[in-house]
């Protein structure tokens, strides 16, 4: 049997950008439809930054160019936030993969929006509700235990 699900036209760009807490899930976002760039990243590093979370902040990111510019590296190095980069090919180290992969099963997977601002609010409360409704399969999903493989050895 063959399943025809309603697609819209065109090509409009919601894009979230985010920042998740590893130990309280909280998530910090900043969202556009254009583009994510180096102004982005350094708009959410400063949402971070007046979080005036204590400690130190380690920001984890993947390696796209635009999170290793010299405007990031300095806006980070201006609110003391540290930038780790994940080596290539590895988002599956990254805890907000995680959490785009879940929005999407969530509330993108298989559903037709009538017109972009229901998308765009689909995903909005999907992540509003990320310490709320969603705490409880998030709290399995977004864990820090993660799998560490050792070279083989080569003992004959």
């Amino acid at each position: 049997m063959r399943v025809l699900v309603r697609a819209p036209s065109g090509r409009q760009r919601f894009n979230v950008l985010g920042a998740l807490n590893a130990v309280t899930h909280q998530l910090i976002t900043v969202t556009n439809e254009s583009y994510i760039n180096s102004l982005s990243v350094c708009t959410l590093l400063e949402k971070i930054a007046l979080l005036g979370l204590q400690g130190p902040i380690t920001l984890v990111m993947d390696n796209a160019r635009y999170q290793r510019c010299r405007l990031v590296m300095e806006k980070a190095r201006d609110l003391d936030i540290e930038l780790l980069f994940l080596p290539p090919y590895s988002p599956n180290l990254n805890l907000i993969e995680r959490l785009w992969k879940f929005v999407k099963k969530e509330c993108l997977y298989a559903t037709y929006y009538e017109n972009f601002a229901l998308f765009k609010q689909a995903i909005a409360v999907c992540l509003s509700e990320t310490t709320g409704r969603h705490q409880p399969a998030l709290r399995t999903l977004l864990t820090l235990a993660f799998q560490t493989l050792q070279p083989p050895s080569c003992d004959l």
